[in-house]
């Protein structure tokens, strides 16, 4: 049975340009973005809304997951270290003895990176006038393809997986030190994000007319964070003091999120949720 395990010892550095290490986690979250900018890029042509608006929102966007996702992780997991080290939340840095030391940003999560997106989508609707539902029932059908990429990008540090498992898919993370094989939560984070999102992307595309907004959003909430959960019970835990917690922080985190989604899914099976999008407020696309 052994034979069939994967024995994973990919290195996460693809290659060196000068000093600076280039690293598949690196290059897959920026591959996330592109990725989310072409699909929503597709779909806001579809409705006649000018690229200007795309770009303002990939801004926006971009700058929620960096401090959401950082801040959720120093906030939710390791509160105690940086309650003491504010600097260090935002800034890529670390403070020694014998000065400041550049190391990159090591934790990111992902319920704060969501957070993050939602206040931004906020003041991002209310600067362009375009409803915020209208936008998040387009962007989380993106962000479903972007988050595979990322937890593909865990895959390749060898980070956030399971428990040992004695199913023939098993990974032995050989450069974290495993000698046994381990649940790989990442992919299964990753395959059920993007059949997640072809169906979302099925649901807009083919039948945005009958289905009301807020309908997708919901679905996403429910179905994602779903999942998440469920991994959880098989994914080792982040920090030390989740063990023996009879559901770990990321299942905490997750619960308000399926809540949200069941409700919304509710709400927009019988009425459309927030302001249809409105033509004559911003430009359109020239055909």
């Amino acid at each position: 049975m052994t034979e069939l395990f994967v024995y994973w010892n990919v290195s996460p550095v693809i290659t060196h340009i000068g000093n600076i290490e280039v690293r598949w986690y690196g290059v897959l979250f920026a591959f996330a973005f592109v990725i989310s900018y072409l699909m929503l890029k597709k779909l806001f042509a579809k409705d006649k809304v000018e690229q200007s608006y795309l770009d303002k929102l990939a801004l926006y966007v971009f700058v929620a997951v960096l401090i959401g996702a950082r801040l959720g992780h120093c906030l939710f997991y390791e509160f105690g270290y940086y309650s003491h080290h504010i600097v260090e939340m935002l800034l890529p840095i670390k403070i020694t003895p014998d000065g400041l030391k550049f190391i990159g940003y090591q934790g990111l999560a992902s319920h704060g990176g969501a957070i993050g997106i939602l206040i931004a989508l906020y003041i991002y609707s209310r600067n362009t006038k375009i409803p915020f539902m209208w936008v998040v029932d387009r962007l989380v059908i993106a962000i479903c393809f972007a988050g595979a990429s990322i937890r593909l990008g865990n895959l390749f540090n060898s980070e956030i997986y399971g428990v040992a498992t004695q199913l023939p898919w098993g990974f032995v993370f050989l450069r974290d030190g495993q000698t046994q094989a381990c649940h790989p939560t990442q992919l299964y984070e990753a395959l059920s994000y993007i059949i997640i999102g072809c169906i979302l992307f099925f649901i807009m595309n083919k039948k945005t007319k009958s289905v009301n907004q807020g309908m997708i959003f919901g679905l996403f909430l429910f179905g994602v964070f779903t999942m998440r959960f469920l991994i959880e019970f098989v994914k080792n835990s982040q920090e030390s003091w989740e063990n023996g917690m009879l559901i770990n922080m990321g299942q905490i985190l997750s619960l308000p999120f399926i809540i949200a989604g069941i409700v919304l899914i509710i709400i927009a099976s019988k009425r459309n949720i927030g302001r249809l999008l409105d033509l004559s407020i911003i430009k359109k696309t020239d055909k």
